[in-house]
C-alpha cells in the first residue's frame, strides 16, 4: 500500500514541478522512476533492492506476474483514445500539406533511418532495429507543448509543431504494434504466412471495432440511454470494453481499435464530447504519473549498463542531427516555409510518452518471449526520449533565436467574444495584415467566425488550457469584448500578461458607461460604447469604414462628432505606414496624429463625413 500511494504522491508532485517549471511532465517523472528503481536499488538501498518494485517475481509486488503488462496495455489504450478524440479531420486540411508530408515521409525517413542506425551502430537484429525506429516515429503534443509554450513564434511554426505531434501518435502506436505483432508471431522468426495474417487481422478487426463501437457509443449518449453523471465512467466502460475485446478477436488490435474509436467519436460533434474530453485528460494525468514512474522504476541497473557506451551517443547524434533535420527538409521540399524555419522545426522533435510507454510493453512481453536483443528496447527509447526532451526544453529558446525565428515583438490580437461585432473587427484586422484568434464559448459564434475564414476556437474563457496553446504564442494583444462585464475583468486579469504584452482592453460596463467618473484605463473604443451599443450600430450598419485624418485638432473634432452620433464608433488610428493603434476610452490622449493618418471606425458611412462638412460650413 505504501508504494502505490507513494507513487501516486510522487507522480502528481512531478506534474507540479513540471507545471511550475514549465517542462515536459515525462521528464521528472522518469527521474523519478530511475530514482526510486535502478539507482536506488544501486547505490541508496543497504540491501540492493528498489524503493519501489513493480515486478519481484511471480507471486509479489506491486504487479506480480503478467499483471503488470494489463496495467500498461489499459493506461496506453485510454491516453491514446484520449488523442484519438483531438484529432480533426478538419484541422488536417487548414495546417496545409506541409503537416501531411510530415507524418508520412518524415515518419518513413525515421523508420528506415533509425533502423538502419541501430541494426549497424548497436548490432541489432533487423526485427528489434525496425520496432526501435517506430517506437521513436512520434514527437507527442504533451512534451512539445511545454517546450515551445514560452517561445514567441509565428502562428505557422507553431501549428506545424503542435499537429505533427498530435497526429503522429496514434501512426507511431500502430507502426510499432504491427512490427511487433511480426516479430512475435514466432517469436522473432521469419515473416511468415501466419504473420501476415495476423497483420491482416489487427487492421480489419481493429478499425471494424474501432469504427463500430464509437458510433454505437455516440447513438447511446446522444439518445440519453446513459444519465448525464455516468457519461464519463460509461465512456471509460466502452474504450476499456472495446480495447479487451478487439485483442480477443485479433492479438494487439486493443491499440489500433482505441485510437480510431477516439477518432470517429472526435469527429462526430457529439454534444457530451467536451466532458469526455475533459475527463480523459484528468484520468490521463493519473495514468500517465502512474504509469512512468513504475516504468523508470522496472528498468533494472544491468539494463542501463548495456547502452552506457559511446553507441549510445552516436545513435543519439545520428537521429537528432541526422535523421530528424532530413526527414523534415525532405517533406517541406515546395512549401512556403523558410530556411531557418525548417532549421527551427528539424531541431524541436521532442519523443514522448506514447513511444516511452509502448516501449516498456513491448519490450518486457519481447523478453519473455525470448526474444534477441529484446532487452535493449526499453532502455534505448528512454535514452532517446530522455535525451531529445532534455536537448529541446533546455535549447529551443536559445536555438530560435539564433536562427531568427523568435519573434521580438508579439504582434497577434487574442479577441474573446465572437459576437457579430467581434467578427467584423476580426475580419478588419486580418484584411490589414494582422493574426487574429477569436475565442467564444458559444459553437454558432465560432462556426460563423471560421465562415468568414478566421481563426476561432471554440473554448471556455476559465479553461486552464488556453494558455497552453502554443499556437497563441505570437498574440501580444488583448480584447475582451463579451456580453459579460465580469468575464471581460476576468479576461483582463487572467490572461493580461500572458497574451497583453503590449495592450490589454476590454469593452466598458453599463455601470462604467453611466459613470464619467469611473473610465478604466482598459476600456476599449469610447467611454459611452458598451457591449449593447456595439451590438445595435453592427446590427444596423455592419461595415467598417476609415476616414482621412488632417492633424490632431482634427481628429479631436472627429471623435466629439461620433460621440454624438450613435450609428458611428471610432476603433482604430491606422498610420501612413499602416499600423493599428486601439482607441481606448480615453480616445482624445492619442497625440501621434499627422497628416496621412485615418480613422477607422464601425457604422454608418456618412454620417461622420456629414457632421464634418457641417462643422467646416458653419
Amino acid at each position: 500500500m505504501l508504494e502505490l500511494a507513494g507513487i501516486i504522491i510522487l507522480g502528481i508532485l512531478a506534474q507540479w514541478v513540471a507545471w511550475k517549471f514549465k517542462i515536459p511532465a515525462i521528464l521528472p517523472l522518469i527521474l523519478i522512476g530511475l530514482l526510486v528503481g535502478p539507482i536506488a536499488a544501486e547505490y541508496l538501498s543497504h540491501d540492493g533492492t528498489k524503493w519501489i518494485e513493480p515486478i519481484w517475481n511471480d507471486e509479489e509486488g506491486l504487479f506480480p506476474g503478467e499483471s503488470l503488462f494489463y496495467f500498461v496495455s489499459l493506461a496506453i489504450s485510454i491516453i491514446l483514445f484520449e488523442g484519438g478524440l483531438t484529432l480533426k479531420l478538419s484541422e488536417i486540411k487548414n495546417v496545409g500539406p506541409v503537416i501531411t508530408k510530415l507524418i508520412t515521409i518524415g515518419s518513413l525517413v525515421t523508420f528506415f533511418g533509425a533502423a538502419v542506425a541501430a541494426h549497424f551502430i548497436f548490432d541489432l537484429s533487423w526485427e528489434i532495429s525496425f520496432l526501435f525506429s517506430g517506437l521513436i516515429i512520434v514527437t507527442g503534443p504533451t512534451v512539445i507543448t511545454p517546450i515551445l509554450r514560452n517561445i514567441p513564434l509565428k502562428k505557422d511554426i507553431s501549428a506545424v509543431l503542435k499537429w505533427e505531434g498530435i497526429l503522429i501518435d496514434p501512426i507511431g502506436a500502430l507502426v510499432a504494434v504491427l512490427v511487433y505483432e511480426f516479430i512475435s508471431v514466432d517469436a522473432g522468426g521469419e515473416f511468415t504466412k501466419t504473420a501476415l495474417i495476423e497483420f491482416g487481422k489487427i487492421v480489419l478487426f481493429g478499425t471494424t471495432f474501432g469504427f463500430t463501437f464509437a458510433h454505437g457509443l455516440n447513438f447511446i449518449l446522444n439518445k440519453k440511454l446513459v444519465p448525464h453523471y455516468l457519461i464519463n465512467v460509461f465512456s471509460l466502460a466502452a474504450v476499456l470494453g472495446v480495447f479487451v475485446l478487439s485483442d480477443v478477436f485479433a492479438h494487439e488490435s486493443g491499440l489500433l481499435a482505441v485510437v480510431v474509436m477516439g477518432m470517429v467519436l472526435g469527429n462526430s460533434n457529439s454534444p457530451y464530447l467536451k466532458d469526455i474530453l475533459y475527463f480523459k485528460e484528468s484520468l490521463s494525468v493519473l495514468l500517465i504519473s502512474i504509469l512512468f514512474i513504475l516504468l523508470a522504476a522496472n528498468i533494472n541497473f544491468d539494463e542501463l549498463l548495456l547502452i552506457y557506451n559511446w553507441k549510445t551517443a552516436i545513435l543519439f547524434a545520428v537521429i537528432v542531427f541526422l535523421i530528424r533535420p532530413l526527414g523534415v527538409f525532405l517533406s517541406t521540399i515546395g512549401s512556403t516555409l523558410k530556411l531557418n524555419e525548417k532549421l527551427f522545426i528539424s531541431w524541436v522533435g521532442p519523443r514522448g510518452i506514447v513511444a516511452a510507454g509502448i516501449a516498456s510493453l513491448f519490450g518486457l512481453k519481447l523478453a519473455s518471449l525470448g526474444v534477441v536483443d529484446a532487452k535493449y528496447i526499453t532502455p534505448l527509447v528512454f535514452v532517446i526520449v530522455l535525451g531529445t526532451v532534455l536537448l529541446n526544453a533546455t535549447t529551443a529558446r536559445l536555438f530560435a533565436k539564433l536562427v531568427g525565428v523568435f519573434l521580438t515583438k508579439s504582434e497577434g490580437i487574442l479577441i474573446v467574444g465572437a459576437s457579430k461585432f467581434s467578427r467584423l473587427i476580426g475580419l478588419y484586422l486580418e484584411e490589414n495584415n494582422r493574426s487574429v484568434v477569436m475565442i467564444d464559448s458559444n459553437q454558432n459564434n465560432i462556426s460563423r467566425a471560421k465562415e468568414l475564414g478566421l481563426d476561432a476556437i471554440n473554448t471556455n474563457i476559465y479553461s486552464d488550457t488556453l494558455s497552453d496553446n502554443i499556437e497563441l504564442n505570437d498574440v501580444g494583444y488583448l480584447m475582451a469584448m463579451t456580453g459579460n462585464s465580469d468575464i471581460n475583468s476576468y479576461t483582463i486579469n487572467r490572461f493580461g500578461k500572458i497574451f497583453g504584452e503590449h495592450g490589454s482592453f476590454r469593452l466598458v460596463s453599463a455601470e462604467e458607461m453611466n459613470d464619467d467618473k469611473n473610465n478604466p484605463v482598459e476600456g476599449l473604443f469610447s467611454h459611452t460604447d458598451d457591449y449593447i451599443r456595439l451590438t445595435e450600430v453592427a446590427r444596423n450598419y455592419p461595415a467598417i469604414h476609415e476616414i482621412d485624418i488632417h492633424d490632431k485638432e482634427h481628429y479631436d473634432s472627429l471623435i466629439d462628432m461620433a460621440n454624438k452620433d450613435k450609428n458611428v464608433i471610432p476603433l482604430f488610428i491606422k498610420s501612413d505606414a499602416g499600423d493599428l493603434e486601439i482607441i481606448s476610452s480615453f480616445s482624445k490622449d492619442i497625440d501621434a496624429i499627422r497628416e496621412g493618418y485615418k480613422l477607422v471606425y464601425l457604422g454608418k458611412h456618412f454620417d461622420i463625413e456629414d457632421l464634418q462638412n457641417k462643422e467646416v460650413s458653419t
